[in-house]
């Protein structure tokens, strides 16, 4: 069931030499009083795990090979209240952990695995209080020194290896990469039949959240942008609570999480159903860049190629409506383009929005490979 995130974790096992790596889960976010957000387990957890329950930490041991997880033991009571918990002996037969503790264990075994071993990997300086429980962990090594036991010599930010691996996805996220988008995109379009002058934007929202939880992606990637008129000049609009006058552009920037994986899609339309003759300019220009930078993207372009070949049609769009004076190649050298143009045209998706990885790798800029994920 959870092949593909075992096979991470061997991938990751073999970075690692005889060394440790420990990864903790997010923690629980307090929204209000007695009122939690809804839980979302940390990216890396999830992209290693397939665990999705809080107050859980990963260890992989380099020297056996082995995945140890620590986990919320079964609690009947508890569970009555706040739903199932798979237990340290649950999460071994589903997950595919070699071995799996309760949490109450960890301050007497991971140290253990600690001792003499040459290096240690996790998220450095990502959450303090997980930090803080490395730290105690390391100086329950070190108070065993006269017996010979001596803490990793080496640490590292265990981040560096997983954004590395997170960047090339495998056929299991490619495929819900591929259903987070088409959910995304049935909302958009569900959102344009939907959308009438006199409309709330709020209201346009709900119709793609009515699509996103109807089809199992309980929660959207990211808080939904609807922007009518001037409000999608503000670039990360979330008021959502204008009315939708006749003759307004829409813009909706909304995508889903499924299973973890983020959709993002943004389009622009007119809210009565008719492009003025304006917008439609302006809009047949956008098209055109944004076709240009689908058509960069292939394996062994270079990381800016999609952007360079997008700029260079909207720059040129803008001189020939006669927004900026020159030509495309002095705008775009000056600069002046950027009144207008301010941001890149894409990034990585995959289990965060925007997701990890370096642009440029020993200095140089990466080049595009096959299930490499931009948007």
């Amino acid at each position: 069931m959870h092949q593909p995130h075992a096979e991470r974790r061997k991938r990751l096992l073999a970075q690692i030499g005889d060394g440790v790596a420990l990864l903790s889960t997010a923690p629980v976010a307090v929204r209000n009083a007695d009122n939690h957000y809804p839980y979302r387990a940390d990216s890396h957890f999830l992209y290693l795990t397939g665990f999705e329950e809080p107050e859980a930490v990963l260890l992989l041991d380099g020297r056996s090979g082995h995945s140890v997880l620590f986990c919320r033991d079964r609690n009947p009571e508890m569970e009555i209240w706040d739903g199932f918990r798979y237990g340290p002996d649950g999460a071994k037969e589903v997950f595919g952990f070699d071995e799996s503790y309760p949490l109450s264990e960890m301050a007497e075994r991971v140290p253990d695995l600690l001792a003499d071993r040459s290096q240690l990997w996790w998220p450095l300086g990502h959450d303090e209080a997980f930090d803080r429980r490395v730290n105690r962990w390391l100086d329950a090594v070190r108070g065993r020194s006269r017996a010979g036991a001596r803490p990793p010599a080496h640490y590292g930010d265990l981040r560096a290896l997983l954004d590395e691996m997170r960047m090339v996805k495998d056929e299991a996220e490619i495929a819900l990469l591929r259903r987070a988008g088409e959910i995304s995109a049935a909302g958009h379009v569900q959102a344009m039949r939907a959308a009438r002058p006199g409309m709330r934007e709020y209201q346009l929202e709900a119709e793609l959240l009515h699509v996103f939880v109807g089809h199992g992606a309980r929660q959207p990637a990211y808080e939904s942008i609807v922007a009518a008129g001037a409000n999608a000049c503000t670039l990360h609009y979330v008021a959502n609570n204008a009315r939708i006058n006749d003759g307004e552009l829409l813009l909706i920037d909304a995508g889903c999480e499924y299973r973890g994986y983020a959709g993002d899609i943004t389009r622009t339309f007119p809210a009565n159903g008719r492009f003025s003759g304006p917008q439609r300019d302006v809009y047949e220009i956008v098209l055109a860049a944004q076709q240009a930078g689908i058509d960069a993207v292939k394996p062994g372009a270079v990381w800016h190629a999609p952007s360079d070949a997008a700029l260079e049609v909207l720059a040129q769009g803008m001189v020939d409506l006669g927004l900026l004076a020159g030509s495309a190649d002095g705008v775009i050298e000056s600069g002046a383009y950027r009144q207008f143009y301010m941001h890149g045209i894409g990034h990585l998706i995959g289990l965060d929005v925007h997701d990890v990885g370096q642009r440029k790798h020993d200095g140089q800029w990466r080049r595009y490979q096959p299930a490499c994920a931009p948007r």
